[in-house]
């Protein structure tokens, strides 16, 4: 569905850069090169190894970004939400290449996909062109700490972490948890249940409750007398 006037005002509003285009070159653009999608959770929006059809701004919902394996397992790499910038798409349009995770809309999500050739003439534009560098810069980073994480952290100080990062209340299924881990259902269902058993939290159906916050983050953080 082609932008309307609305959407093309909250388009602005969340990604700012586009007011310092100029009126006629953005309006042009966001006429002519934009589709707009309203899409259900679950729905997958882009695959490993397909081309890229173009560069995806959320307008509201979110978007997980991340890495399957030949044997099933899925590693998150990041979230997109309104006002922020897929990494993946933006790499495939630079480089021309297929896409290297797939995305999947985490709730109903709404947004607005920039063609290639929209893309083209947004970053020729200085403004524009900084934000999508910025964001690149900072999303590199998060997948470095991600790489470390998963190369020197334990699987309970990592799981720790997470549940520290959802509040005192995470209502997540064990398996939402270990997908955004990286493992599978299993090991992160024994962590929880050794958590439990130490008095950390209490769990119910997709239901896991902090109970002693302090000691989940002594646990992620590594601290002695936390193994």
């Amino acid at each position: 569905m082609p932008l309307d006037r609305v959407d093309a005002r909250r388009l602005i509003e969340l990604y700012p850069a586009l007011a310092a285009v100029p009126d006629a070159a953005r309006d042009d653009v966001l006429s002519r090169e934009t589709q707009t999608l309203a899409v259900p959770a679950g729905a997958l929006l882009f695959d490993e190894g397909a081309p890229c059809r173009g560069f995806p701004m959320v307008l509201s919902g979110q978007v997980r970004v991340a890495r399957g394996s030949a044997g099933g397992r899925s590693l998150e790499l990041y979230r997109v939400g309104p006002g922020e910038i897929c990494v993946v798409s933006t790499s495939c349009l630079f480089g021309q290449a297929a896409l290297t995770a797939h995305g999947q809309a985490r709730e109903a999500t709404e947004l607005v996909v920039l063609s290639r050739p929209g893309f083209d003439a947004l970053t020729g534009h200085d403004a524009f062109r900084r934000l999508v560098f910025g964001v690149f810069a900072e999303r590199l980073a998060d997948l470095m700490s991600l790489a470390e994480a998963l190369a020197f952290q334990r699987l309970d100080q990592r799981l720790a972490a997470a549940l520290l990062g959802h509040g005192t209340v995470v209502a997540l299924t064990h398996q939402a948890l270990a997908d955004e881990l990286g493992t599978v259902r299993e090991i992160v269902t024994r962590l929880l249940k050794r958590f439990e058993n130490e008095g950390w939290v209490r769990l119910a159906r997709e239901r896991v409750e902090l109970v002693d916050a302090a000691a989940l983050r002594a646990l992620a953080g590594g601290l002695p007398g936390t193994n």
